[in-house]
């Protein structure tokens, strides 16, 4: 059995513990309310211009571009958006098991890494990191999203990467926390045609619209300018905004995560505090029984 001193010294450090995950759940907790805020807002633009433009490409077959054809490349980008620190649960595991059981050939995949955590456990997982780009996750910038953009479309182009994915976990809601495979290039008409159009579709067929309205989605599109100069200007701004889209959501799933694995963690700091205190106290009266045991032993003994 444990003596005083070894529990009191047990107890005292699950309390210094204590303190320390409550204060990280506090702080966690403002950035969550700061980073809430912005994903929700900036929610519905991202997931429009997804779409939009998933619907733009898919039914842009007869247009010759590189954006929309395969360049004969098996190898894929995967823009991987961790965090540089840990103590947030499962949140950077569930990135990296996501990429891993995504059934994409692990040889084939190169990884633009955002986030230590994430490139730690992919490097450990032999996956090939062609870039370290942590520092960017902590205060993001659309500038910095530009940046991943360009190097990843050029790699595109250059015929070194023939499809470009984005991995990262979307925010639900405080609690929930998805992690995502987003395909960004290239898009073809069998995969997607926005998943906002087919929102508008039910709707307009529950109301009772013209069916023949609600399929204008594959109606032929016109570009002006042509073609090829309009998507050589919208695709890379598609690109960017979905990047930055990624790293506002990836921010508030980081930051909830964290709060609730501080907020465990001080829970389960209580419940060991309770059951040291209850077994310090069990010895602690063991001890003095025992001493006046032995003071009214040692006194019949003199009698």
């Amino acid at each position: 059995m444990a003596s005083m001193r070894d529990i009191k010294r047990r107890r005292e450090s699950v309390q210094s513990t204590q303190q320390i995950t409550k204060a990280m759940k506090l702080v966690s907790t403002v950035k969550l309310q700061r980073a809430r805020a912005r994903a929700e807002s900036s929610k519905p633009y991202f997931e429009k211009m997804y779409d939009t433009i998933q619907s733009i490409l898919s039914q842009s077959g007869g247009v010759d571009h590189i954006y929309l054809k395969d360049n004969g490349s098996s190898k894929k980008a995967v823009i991987v958006i961790t965090s540089n620190r840990g103590l947030a649960g499962g949140y950077n595991n569930n990135v990296v098991r996501m990429l891993a059981d995504s059934g994409l050939n692990r040889e084939d995949i190169v990884i633009y890494g955002i986030g230590r955590k994430g490139i730690e456990a992919l490097t450990h997982r032999s996956y090939q990191v062609l870039e370290d780009d942590s520092e960017i996750i902590d205060e993001p910038l659309f500038a910095d999203a530009a940046e991943i953009g360009k190097k990843v479309l050029e790699a595109y182009r250059a015929g070194e990467v023939g499809e470009i994915y984005i991995a990262y976990t979307y925010f639900k809601n405080t609690v929930v926390h998805d992690p995502r495979l987003l395909k960004l290039l290239p898009i073809s008409p069998e995969e997607s045609n926005g998943t906002g159009a087919e929102e508008a579709e039910t709707a307009s067929a529950r109301n009772g619209a013209d069916p023949a309205g609600t399929h204008r989605k594959f109606a032929p599109m016109n570009f002006e300018p042509e073609a090829e100069e309009a998507l050589e200007m919208l695709v890379p701004k598609y690109i960017n905004s979905i990047i930055y889209g990624a790293f506002i959501e990836a921010i508030a799933s980081e930051n909830g995560a964290r709060m609730q694995a501080m907020d465990s963690a001080t829970s389960n700091a209580e419940e060991m505090i309770a059951k040291l205190s209850l077994a310090y106290n069990r010895a602690r009266q063991g001890a003095i029984t025992q001493e006046l045991t032995e003071i009214i032993s040692g006194a019949e003994a003199l009698n």
